[in-house]
């Protein structure tokens, strides 16, 4: 991971932002050498081109740390890294890589909305340039959504030349939580105003992106500043903005679960906004994820994910147990989410008849490949004939593959309505919210609710979009007005692995035996964690790159003057 922090960034993304090698995809890019910064901006679609990058490859060193924090710290998968524990420290590579990503994000949207104003020229047309510049604030605020999550207060940066300017980047201040959002909802609405109705090509970002994102944006700053309950208004304007969403956009849930993750659906109407990946010579434009969660043969160029389990909370949640030779099944999304004894995808593997998990562990690899008995299956591609399949291209580096990352979807928004709407009641039987509440379980195949409380809203949500990088910032939301039930929450999950499920054929480990069936005795050790969790400790420190050039990362918050900042 590239070792850069928001000051280096700052600096970099002003002074450099067209130098991005050129891909064959609708995200084609501006040339490397072809142009200069003054002499670029010319049309519509060089103003467009200026954003295509921002939809990958500043992303990319944030993609490892959007899994730990979003998932491993979240409880759903077993995989030894302090995120599990609770025990981040500042020295940590991918806070470090976490941080610059995040930076770089908003270095670069910063530089094409400057470039735009002063360098856009008579071929382009209002509407071009405002889409464009929609487009990066809307990535802007996704960027700050996230970093406002993970460490808190953190500086606002409006602006990278004026700061440079000022002489300020390595002296700015962090601003309040509630500074942030108010950021973000400005920054936000200014793109509504810009973006429009539909995207001009598939897989871009829309209004109703930016309002769906605004949805999620009052739901969780509801909670900020209140104490064991939210902010009304805010819980209002989230319902209104997820309600234009579902009633507005014509976009429609998928009516297969499983096909969400499915790289021919990667432009498809569940996905709000998305890391839009390429296989490309510039290596930070691909999907790095897959080798971080598949096992050791998947793609058959390798994998870290075979310790890497779903969590046993995870499953429990699902009502499945790995001990036992037969699926519950009960609901659609569990065989989207792991993989277990006995199931088979006809989308892996398919150049082979399909994978059969069951017969891949006893007769490949001789072992689960998983301490818990079960595996990742959301960001898998699958093989080389796979991605073919799909319509991709080839795989020829483990690293690199063009699934798309859905970072927001519309069964999300469908689940912000009904929590939304359910607000600071302990029920609800709101016709709406249920209706938006059980599209989603009508689509996973398990009963409808007739009443809805916070707890059946949480456990939705979690399984909805577990391994989305999603589930910890729900139990962020909630420490912001409920801390201790976030804190007894995460206290109460089994995060510990099951001792016995690693290997079939360890005969010299007198504490498994393998039964006729061919598999190992289970010897059960899947309680709780001893977590040592706080409010404090719920966020990330800052990296220690980030403190050496920025001391004043150390202090208070300040209060940041929003008027000031304008687009």
């Amino acid at each position: 991971m590239k070792n850069k922090n928001i000051f280096k960034t700052l600096i970099l993304a002003t002074v450099a932002s067209i130098g991005f090698i050129s891909c064959e995809d609708f995200l084609d890019r501006p040339t490397e050498d072809g142009y200069t910064v003054s002499s670029f901006y010319q049309t519509d679609e060089q103003c467009l081109q200026a954003v295509n990058p921002i939809y990958n490859s500043p992303w990319h060193d944030f993609t490892r740390g959007f899994l730990l924090v979003g998932d491993i710290q979240a409880g759903n998968s077993y995989w030894e890294h302090d995120c599990l524990y609770f025990r981040l420290r500042s020295s940590n590579e991918e806070l470090a890589g976490m941080s610059a990503s995040l930076w770089s994000v908003n270095a670069h949207c910063n530089s094409i909305i400057e470039n735009i104003n002063m360098y856009a020229g008579s071929g382009t047309t209002e509407t071009g340039r405002n889409m464009a510049k929609g487009e990066a604030l809307l990535w802007k605020a996704m960027a700050y959504f996230y970093m406002v999550r993970i460490w808190g207060p953190v500086p606002i940066i409006h602006n990278n030349s004026a700061e440079i300017a000022a002489g300020n980047y390595n002296n700015v201040y962090k601003a309040t939580e509630q500074n942030i959002y108010d950021y973000i909802i400005l920054t936000l609405e200014q793109a509504v105003k810009w973006l429009p109705e539909k995207p001009v090509t598939a897989g871009r970002v829309d209004k109703y992106s930016a309002y769906g994102l605004l949805a999620k944006v009052y739901l969780t700053k509801a909670g900020v500043g209140m104490s064991n309950s939210r902010n009304q208004t805010d819980l209002d304007k989230a319902a209104e903005y997820a309600s234009k969403v579902i009633n507005e956009s014509g976009r429609k849930l998928m009516p297969n679960y499983e096909d969400i993750f499915r790289l021919r659906n990667n432009n498809a109407d569940e996905s709000l906004i998305a890391w839009r990946w390429v296989v490309a010579q510039h290596w930070t434009a691909s999907n790095p994820i897959q080798p971080d969660v598949t096992f050791q043969g998947m793609d058959g160029l390798g994998g870290w994910g075979s310790w890497r389990g779903i969590s046993v909370d995870l499953m429990d949640q699902f009502n499945e147990d790995p001990a036992k030779l037969t699926r519950n099944n009960a609901d659609k999304r569990r065989k989207a989410t792991m993989m277990m004894y006995g199931d088979e995808y006809d989308y892996f593997w398919r150049d082979k008849g399909g994978f059969n998990w069951t017969n891949y562990q006893k007769n490949d690899l001789k072992e689960f490949h998983s301490s818990t008995g079960a595996n990742w299956v959301k960001h898998i591609v699958g093989n080389s004939a796979d991605q073919v399949g799909e319509g991709g291209e080839p795989i020829t580096e483990a690293m690199k593959n063009s699934l798309a990352t859905h970072i927001l979807r519309l069964g999300d928004i469908y689940l912000v309505y009904a929590e939304a709407i359910l607000g600071n009641n302990a029920s609800t039987s709101d016709p709406k919210a249920l209706e938006a509440f059980n599209a989603i379980r009508s689509r996973a195949g398990v009963s409808q609710k007739t009443v809805i409380t916070f707890d059946d809203i949480m456990k939705e949500r979690r399984l909805e979009l577990a391994c989305e990088g999603d589930n910890w910032y729900d139990f962020v939301r909630l420490a912001y007005y409920k801390p201790d039930d976030a804190i007894n929450r995460l206290k109460s999950q089994r995060r510990k692995n099951y001792i016995g499920l690693t290997s079939y054929y360890m005969q010299d480990n007198p504490t498994i035996t393998i039964g006729s069936d061919g598999l190992p005795s289970v010897r059960y050790n899947a309680d709780q964690a001893d977590l040592n969790i706080t409010k404090e400790n719920m966020y990330a420190p800052f990296p220690d790159v980030d403190l050496a050039m920025n001391p004043n990362l150390r202090g208070e918050p300040v209060e940041y003057d929003l008027s000031n900042y304008t687009y």
